[in-house]
């Protein structure tokens, strides 16, 4: 069905945000069409709902559809940064309001409230819907249902509103809450699922460049710690576990007085590094459980990069101003609880660990989210993670575009649970550190790279040094050209121990048309010929690398800029053998 000419947004009209992106303008036209009094625009993270949100509103105000604006955030640092947006555009809105209040200057447009909020001034902002036409604009609306009360308060307060706008990026629950305004339909096994007006998934964005590829690190090793029994336990990360195995040495592999974090943070570090040689603001993040785990974190990073990071406790107007400092400098590193794991705007932040024990898709996907925000052309975020398999199976799964489903919810004894019990849990982890989980002690870990996820396929510890550094440099390789080459080092390491078991059990040797034996051993020459020369020419990168400071990745880089090719891996004998002759050549010029 074709847009009407009288909602079309053409490409020369801009919003008072600036030029809209395809998928908003899109959305506007749709919105604008449909005039719905109910509208759920499911977007993934960095697409920019707020400005589609916003401009929805300057249009509905333009033509008095409606006369105030109100907000809904989870947090209240997010209520502050849709106020800034919002002023940058021409709509007042008031951060401050409570029910307390009850009024608010006439200077103002509306009010941004958060849904705790919601809940502690219901009628109020009933009778604020009932006496203006009112349009709610409510973000991350699976929020509503983290509990049976704010959904409750969402349907009662807003129920007069003329328009509602219910925004997400990501919209499924692993619980049965219903959230408010929102329609559901069943699907072919009767579950009934939430339905979207609008969605526009990481996939799409990624296709036009709205957001960036994610390279995730994943990190295992051993861990060693004591039972509350008083039993010894070693176990490594990654390898098949009980659940509670699982819990307690993730557990251990973030306890910061173990060797796992420490490691991770320092390879984080050095990533952080390369990156900002082309982005000097740059900036990383790590996600922690707890207060005690952030300060911990925070001061190792200091130790390891010699600045002092921003440390983000707790949900508090002081730590929204240090979080809007952080995303306005160029320092290098933010440690946090919870705060940044949703909606907060920081588009410099290119490296991440997450160094949480929240294990939900909707917090991994909404951590995730503050990394992909692309700005030019070329780049690719990193995020370092335990070898969790449920983690890897979330980043592996990053472009599944999921609904909500209305299920039997799970009992929150389970250390799986839904969001709700998880958050709540999370929240007493800031204030109480004892929790069930830490029934034990971490007596110690150690970190040993493990491998990468990126384009939905896992890449082993195959890849050498030079070649997990070489991934990490933003612009030099474009997004497919990194999956190009990750599955050619799978393929090529595949071949290799195919050829290893082949000669391991010597057979008689078969001879067939237009193959003769001695073609057969010039093709094992062959291979050991260029396996013989990727080891020397990586020697010789390692030792210039010495020499010069230099990164092994920008060593090879700038080799293939004078000899040209493609990648060491991909790389023939003649290519290879080119790149030792000039290194070797350098190293004779600079004596």
């Amino acid at each position: 069905m074709s847009t009407p000419a009288s909602t079309r947004v053409s490409d020369e009209q801009e919003s008072p945000w600036g030029p809209l992106r395809a998928w908003q303008r899109e959305a506007l036209e749709r919105y604008l069409a449909a005039k719905p009094r109910d509208f759920l625009a499911v977007a993934t993270p960095g697409a920019g709902k707020t400005t589609f949100a916003l401009t929805v509103a300057a249009h509905l105000l333009a033509r008095r559809v409606v006369e105030r604006v109100i907000v809904v955030t989870p947090t209240e640092h997010l209520k502050r940064q849709w106020a800034e947006a919002a002023h940058r555009g021409g709509i007042a809105l008031d951060p401050t309001f409570s029910g307390r209040k009850g009024r608010t200057s006439r200077d103002f447009d509306g009010v941004a409230v958060t849904y705790a909020g919601v809940a502690a001034s219901t009628l109020a902002l009933r009778v604020r819907c009932e006496r203006f036409k009112t349009f709610v604009i409510l973000d991350e609306i699976h929020h509503a249902g983290d509990s049976l009360t704010w959904g409750e308060a969402v349907r009662e307060a807003f129920e007069p509103a003329t328009r509602r706008l219910c925004l997400t990026g990501t919209p499924f629950r692993s619980d049965a809450n219903p959230i408010p305004f929102v329609t559901y339909v069943e699907d072919e096994e009767g579950v009934p699922r939430s339905a979207a007006d609008y969605s526009y998934g990481y996939g799409e964005a990624l296709a036009d460049g709205v957001v960036r590829p994610v390279l995730f690190l994943a990190y295992s090793g051993d861990m060693r710690w004591r039972t509350s029994a008083g039993e010894e336990v070693a176990a490594r990360l990654g390898e098949p576990l009980s659940k509670d195995m699982i819990a307690q040495a993730w557990r251990t592999a973030l306890d910061p007085s173990g060797d796992w974090i420490p490691a991770v943070l320092r390879a984080a570090d050095t990533r952080l590094t390369e990156v900002r040689r082309d982005v000097p603001d740059a900036g990383g993040l790590v996600i922690a459980t707890d207060q005690e785990s952030a300060r911990a974190y925070a001061k190792i990073l200091r130790q390891i990069s010699g600045e002092r990071p921003t440390l983000v406790l707790s949900d508090e107007p002081s730590a929204s101003k240090r979080i809007a400092t952080f995303a306005a400098d160029k320092s290098r590193w933010m440690v946090a609880v919870k705060m940044v794991s949703e909606g907060v705007d920081v588009p410099r932040l290119a490296v991440g660990v997450y160094a949480t024990a929240t294990q939900t898709p909707l917090f991994f996907a909404q951590a995730v989210g503050r990394f992909v925000r692309a700005r030019r052309r070329g780049e690719t975020a990193s995020l370092f993670l335990p070898t969790i398999p449920v983690l890897l199976r979330y980043a592996a799964e990053m472009e599944v575009v999921r609904d909500h489903a209305l299920r039997k919810p799970v009992s929150a004894e389970d250390p799986f649970a839904p969001e709700d019990a998880l958050l709540a849990r999370a929240e007493r982890t800031e204030s109480t550190p004892d929790m069930p989980e830490q029934r034990f002690q971490a007596l110690e870990s150690e970190a040993t790279f493990d491998r990468v996820v990126f384009d939905g396929n896992e890449f082993g510890g195959e890849l050498g040094e030079d070649e997990r550094e070489f991934l990490g440099i933003p612009g030099l390789l474009e997004p497919h050209q990194v999956a190009e080459l990750l599955r050619r080092r799978r393929q090529a390491t595949a071949q290799e121990a195919a050829r290893k078991r082949t000669t391991a059990t010597p057979e008689t040797p078969v001879v067939t048309p237009g193959r003769t034996e001695e073609r057969s051993a010039d093709d094992t020459a062959t291979y050991q010929r260029l396996g013989v020369l990727r080891r020397e020419l990586n020697s010789l990168v390692a030792a210039w690398h010495h020499r010069t400071g230099q990164p092994h990745a920008a060593i090879h880089a700038e080799l293939r800029r004078v000899c040209g090719g493609p990648p060491a891996i991909q790389a023939s004998a003649e290519q290879l053998q080119a790149r030792i002759d000039t290194i070797r050549a350098w190293a004779t010029a600079r004596r």
